[in-house]
């Protein structure tokens, strides 16, 4: 994954306790009874992209740049069980051609994750999520759409092993089931054929990942590697725009680092698409602020 600035005020506290801010892909839960609240800016650009297996570039595009404004809050409902919910808001432009860029909010997220085990520094969790389309963007203008206005839900395991050391290694997997969309036209050509309506079935995904890191009281730092794929889905047709039934697939490689003295910190991390299918080889980074809330009663 895929946002303009929003501006979030919060009321000042002095805390003691160190922020644990955590996402719906790591081992790391907020307490009970407190939330992090977070802002993030992002951006990724592509100038060649693989039409199928074909790696070429369009100077009808030239460079495409995505940036994303992402606020989040995560919650500990209790010690074990932690909400998440983000909203971002994208924008996209093509330094050439006349392709015009689209902005504005995509998709409302809403992630849940349980500790389900925990000892001997192994610890396995059961992550589940879902997202809808928050405002009437256009999904059939790829690659400048902000999103595909799809609504989804997804499943993960993560198994998490940390040593004492302060060394730890995370694998998860997961599965997500898209909904048809509707496209602003009465025919569309996929998979070779002609289809007389509007709806378009969007193919399901899987992803999983692996990364290795250290996390000690205030520094965290770790490498990952990432694979997103389509379950089916057809190809870009040659000298053709992409199409939301396409056959999506990308391995990603990057770094995280975050940084937190007390209640308040900052993260940073940056990605490389180093192969893919129907999409751009991409170069992404984002900066984030944290912020952590105590003593918050449910």
């Amino acid at each position: 994954m895929k946002l303009k600035f929003y501006l979030v005020l919060v009321c000042s506290f002095l805390f003691s306790q160190l922020t644990k801010a955590q996402m719906p892909h790591d081992a790391i839960y907020m307490p009970k009874g407190t939330a992090c609240l977070a802002v993030s800016y992002g951006s990724s650009s592509w100038k060649e992209y693989w039409e199928n297996t074909l790696k070429r570039e369009n100077l009808n595009i030239g460079t495409h740049t995505t940036q994303n404004v992402m606020p989040m809050v995560a919650a500990g409902i209790t010690d074990k069980l932690n909400v998440i919910v983000g909203l971002p808001y994208v924008s996209t432009k093509a330094s050439a051609g006349n392709l015009m860029g689209q902005k504005g909010l995509q998709d409302l997220s809403l992630w849940v994750k349980y500790k389900m085990f925990d000892g001997e520094g192994l610890s396995l969790h059961a992550i589940g999520g879902a997202s809808t389309p928050i405002s009437d963007y256009v999904p059939d203008f790829l690659p400048m759409s902000i999103g595909l206005k799809s609504k989804t839900a997804t499943g993960r395991l993560l198994a998490n092993y940390q040593h004492k050391s302060g060394l730890y290694l995370t694998a998860h997997g997961s599965y997500s089931g898209r909904s048809n969309i509707k496209v602003d036209r009465d025919a569309y050509l996929a998979y070779g054929k002609m289809y007389n309506t509007d709806e378009v079935a969007l193919p399901n995904t899987t992803d999983a990942a692996l990364r290795i890191g250290y996390l000690k009281k205030t520094i965290q730092a770790e490498a990952f590697i990432e694979r997103n794929a389509c379950v089916s889905g057809d190809n870009i047709r040659r000298n053709d725009m992409p199409f939301p039934t396409n056959k999506m697939n990308m391995t990603m490689v990057g770094a995280y680092a975050k940084f937190q003295p007390k209640n308040i910190g900052l993260n940073a991390r940056v990605n490389y698409v180093t192969n893919g299918l129907n999409v751009g080889q991409s170069l992404g980074y984002s900066v984030g602020l944290l912020y952590q809330i105590n003593n918050i009663k449910f």
